[in-house]
């Protein structure tokens, strides 16, 4: 009893600190606030820099809201504004990026940093795109939803068509070619999913739209062979062939032709688990079945591994 008596005070005592901590956090919060409604515009800018070279985003946020706020039309508003996009972005507030560099761009379109603007909508959407994950796991980011994708070249395409002289369209480009590769590679995933599941048009369209919009990318060879199996399925001989000419002459290297430079209508790349895979059971980024999927021959990113 002694002891069931002690845990209920010991309960009672951790939740009371817990408000009471609370309580002054809220204080401490409406205090700083007190503070920044004191500041002058310099003082709460010379403030967020401070805070901006120690990497204290929080509070060079606050500071930087508080100037825009209280002085928007003062001598560092616009200066406030894109060294907001970039503290939100250190941040990791992506969705923030996004949202504010679209109201500056509106608010200043013709500002000699716009294109910075546009540089950091790129940056957000792109980490959107990997969700965080991409570093630290060997999940293949062309399987999943590739619409954070589409919008960062878009936004990377805005930059170079409006700023080609920019500093940042060099990283622009270099990013706008990985993720074109993302997405005609999801194309082709798509295209194999398609060919499992018996819708041959569906996956004949998917193949003809890499080879449409996404010419010079690692994903071409495997479109034409989704094309040519899509075809043959459907017992289309002339188109058979007329493809796999194609396939053969600018990809004789491709695996599905066998020794005898015949093509495998029943080829499979074996392709890899992921350890998320492996270490669930499958439970989870449980992937189908590969189809066409040529990488290791044709993207040096996995020739290099």
């Amino acid at each position: 009893m002694q002891v069931k008596a002690f845990s209920y005070l010991t309960i009672l005592s951790l939740s009371a600190l817990l408000v009471l901590g609370g309580c002054a956090s809220k204080e401490e919060r409406d205090q700083r606030r007190a503070e920044r409604l004191r500041k002058t515009e310099r003082e709460l800018y010379e403030t967020s820099q401070r805070q901006l070279r120690t990497q204290q985003w929080e509070a060079a946020i606050q500071n930087l809201q508080a100037l825009e706020e209280n002085f928007p039309f003062g001598t560092y508003a616009e200066q406030a504004q894109l060294e907001l996009l970039f503290a939100y972005y250190k941040n990791y507030d992506f969705d923030a990026v996004i949202a504010n560099a679209d109201r500056f761009i509106r608010l200043h379109p013709r500002h000699r940093n716009a294109d910075y603007a546009y540089y950091l909508q790129g940056l957000a959407s792109f980490e959107i795109r990997g969700g965080g994950l991409d570093r630290f796991t060997s999940v293949d980011a062309s399987k999943r939803d590739v619409d954070a994708a589409t919008q960062a070249f878009a936004y990377f395409s805005q930059l170079l068509s409006l700023y080609p002289d920019s500093p940042y369209t060099a990283d622009a480009e270099k990013r706008m070619i990985y993720l074109r590769n993302l997405m005609a590679r999801h194309q082709i995933h798509v295209a194999n999913y398609y060919l499992k599941r018996g819708a041959y048009i569906a996956a004949i369209n998917r193949g003809r739209y890499v080879l449409e919009n996404f010419q010079q990318t690692p994903a071409v060879p495997d479109a034409l062979a989704v094309v040519a199996q899509g075809y043959k399925l459907l017992n289309m001989d002339d188109l058979v062939n007329s493809t796999l000419a194609i396939l053969k002459e600018n990809y004789p290297q491709h695996p599905a032709f066998d020794a005898d430079g015949s093509f495998d209508f029943q080829f499979q790349s074996t392709g890899e688990r992921s350890w998320i895979d492996i270490a669930t059971f499958g439970l989870f980024d449980k992937a189908e079945p590969p189809g066409f999927d040529s990488r290791e021959a044709f993207n040096p990113q996995y020739q290099a591994k």
